[in-house]
Formats: structure tokens, sequence, C-alpha cells
């Protein structure tokens, strides 16, 4: 059998570098904010790291897959990188991961790896730079339909939804995910991109996805009401499976009229980042592994609990142990 999880996604290096305040402020950066940055700034602050960044491949679909293999399950990465040194950075991390990183680097140099240069201050917070750089330009092409097999499932992420190459090749890979008997699903991923492209998701939540992750903000902007039990009750008349997240309360699932809740027990969150794709990867595993909603609901909510317990976007316990634990494997 080939890959049980596909992801398709951006391909962003995380280049991370501890900073002063009065340093980060010399270099003009606005402390605790994301802001997206053009190529010359990029490779500016790129440059300005003297070699003191940490390399991380990143990317929200690229943590699932990783969170997944770490799990034992057999996945592939469809992102695009640039035949440069952070692009072949990247596809080695990824191969460390375990997860199958199917598209070579591109020669053609038209533009860099993309990147998000994330300077930690002594307090903690992150302030992140962004450049889209090549993996935004991911197309149908880049899609080989041979990769998918019976069982196989697929995972898209909704911040590639914003270019119409991107859209192109999520239907092109949904389509040969169902020819080849698999499930494709989507997280949502930020309310400002589901209200960027409110139509377009929602053809997509009610024609090939299997199953969608949101949070209560992205499922209230996608359906545009306030009450969120009647924008989940729209999405499970349009979708299969509907997963919901609330922070810190019991997340929601909802599969053909089957209605559960996983119960959250609360953390304080050392890093938030990576939760989304952590509770991603656990819901994923369980529903691949064919365990009833509730389980695969409660493995998320595991996943996610781990990964804001330290600095970083992957997982650094075993989850597995963890899923043991609670009886759940």
């Amino acid at each position: 059998m080939g890959h049980r999880v596909i992801g398709i996604g951006n391909a962003v290096m995380d280049v991370i570098a501890p900073i002063s305040d009065e340093e980060l402020a010399d270099l003009g950066v606005q402390k605790g904010i994301m802001q997206l940055i053009e190529r010359d700034r990029a490779e500016a602050l790129t440059a300005a790291g003297d070699g003191q960044f940490r390399l991380v491949a990143g990317g929200s679909v690229a943590n699932t897959l990783a969170g997944l293999g770490r799990l034992g399950l057999t996945t592939a990465f469809i992102g695009r990188v640039a035949d440069d040194d952070l692009g072949r950075a990247y596809a080695e991390d990824m191969a460390q991961d375990g997860t199958d990183f199917v598209n070579p680097p591109a020669m053609d140099g038209a533009l860099p790896t993309s990147r998000c240069i994330i300077y930690v201050t002594p307090d903690g917070e992150r302030s992140m730079n962004t450049y889209l750089g090549i993996s935004a330009e991911l197309g149908e092409a880049d899609v080989d339909p041979t990769l998918f097999a019976a069982g196989t499932w697929l995972f898209l992420e909704g911040y590639l939804f914003d270019k119409h190459a991107g859209k192109a090749a999520f239907l092109k890979a949904a389509g040969a995910c169902h020819a080849a008997g698999g499930q494709a699903g989507i997280a949502l991923s930020d309310p400002f991109c589901v209200d960027r492209h409110r139509a377009d998701f929602r053809r997509l939540v009610a024609g090939p996805m299997d199953y969608v992750i949101g949070n209560i903000h992205e499922w209230q902007s996608l359906y545009q009401v306030e009450d969120l039990e009647e924008a989940l009750a729209l999405a499970s008349a349009d979708c299969g499976t509907v997963i919901c997240t609330r922070s810190g309360e019991d997340a929601i699932l909802i599969r053909e009229g089957e209605r559960v809740t996983a119960p959250v027990h609360r953390i304080t969150p050392v890093d938030a980042t990576g939760a989304g794709d952590q509770f991603a990867a656990g819901l994923i595993y369980g529903l691949a592994t064919g365990k009833p909603l509730a389980a695969a609901g409660r493995m998320g909510c595991i996943a996610a609990a781990e990964v804001i317990s330290h600095i970083g976007a992957r997982p650094e316990r075993d989850v597995m142990a963890l899923f043991r634990a609670e009886g759940l494997a």
C-alpha cells in the first residue's frame, strides 16, 4: 500500500534566532506580530542572522505530517521549494521526520524557498517575518495522481487557497484521492482566509471534502452566522465529517448524524504554535486507523496539549505513549 496520508501545503522553512529587544528595534522588526515581507527584505534579514539561526521545516500541513509520521503512518508531502540551501535543507528535514518530500527542488531559479524568520526576544515573544516565495506557486503540475492508493487520506491547508493555481492543485489531488478510494479533507486555517475566498471554500466543503476541521471563528466566518450551532448545522448539511475546535473548550465532532465531544484538559500553554496542526495529526491518525469518532477527537486534543507544553510546532514526547496511557491505542 502507498502513503497513508498525503498533505499539500506551504513548504516554509522556519528560521529561528534569539535576539535582544535592542537588536530587534535596530532591524526595524515589529515585535510580537506576523508580517509578510518581500524577497529583498527576506534575504537581508536572513543575512543579518550571521549563521546564528536554527532551521526547522515548517508550514501547517508539514507540521501535521511530522506528527503523523511519528505516530507510525507513512506520509508524503506535496509542496514547492527552490534548489537553494534552505530548499535542500527543508526536503532533508522532512525526510528525517519520515515524510516523503515528493517534489524535487525547483531548478528554474524563479523564486527562493519560502521562509518565516522568527526572532525570539528574552521574554519569549516571537516576532515573525514571512516571505511566501516559491511555495505559493504550487499548481496542478505538482500533483502526481499515482501517489494515491486505496485508503489514502488527503489533507489540505486553507492558506494555499489564496491563488488559483493552489485551488486547481487541491481539486486535482482530491479527484485522484477519491478515484483511488481515499478520503479528502481540509483545515480552514484562518478566518481571514475564509473571508477572502468564502464562495470557493463553501463549494469545497459541500463538494470534494469528506472532512473539514475549523475553529469557532472559521466556521462562523464560513457561514456568516454568529451562532456556532447554526454554523455547525449548515456545515453538517454540506459535509460528512465536521470538526470544530474551541481552544480551551471540548472539541465538537459530527459525522453522518453522530455527534460527540472530545474533552480538553486545560494546561497553560508555553507556546501555542502548532496546536491546530498537531490536533489535526492526532485526529487524522484516529480516523485513518478506524478509531471511534470520540477517540479520534480525544487523540487530537492529546497531541495538541503535548505541543503547547513546549517551544516549537512539532511533538517532543512520545504521543503514542500518551494515547496508550488513556487506553486509546
